[in-house]
């Protein structure tokens, strides 16, 4: 599964450098997939959707800090745990049951996010 951001978020900020695909954004804030990854051109979301790697998307919350599930591998092949969910003082990144991948899934995902 993808890590999702709760209502409890504190704004603190402390999961935003740990993440090794740039996923986690500061509520408000556009995000785009060539963020911290080497994706270029066209990209294929879950969905089927296509996308420009370059181009800046809607915020998934205003509010508070936010990680796109497009783009959250649960850390895999990077580290043994979710760092967010790691460094969160308040617990608040957690399995998002909307979006869920097996480890060959978010591997393949961390593959085509790191050419």
């Amino acid at each position: 599964m993808a890590i999702k951001i709760t209502e409890e978020c504190i704004n603190c900020g402390a999961c935003e450098p740990e993440c090794p695909n740039n996923a986690i954004y500061e509520g408000g804030v556009e995000w785009r997939i060539a963020d911290g990854t080497t994706v270029k051109g066209a990209f294929v979301l879950k969905d089927g959707s296509v996308i420009d790697a370059d181009a800046p998307n809607a915020p998934v919350s205003v509010d508070t800090y936010y990680i796109v599930p497009n783009k959250c591998t649960e850390c895999q092949g990077f580290h043994e745990e979710p760092q967010c969910a790691a460094v969160c003082p308040v617990d608040c990144c957690v399995p998002d049951e909307m979006y869920v991948e097996t480890v060959e899934e978010l591997m393949a995902k961390k593959e085509k996010l790191h050419i």
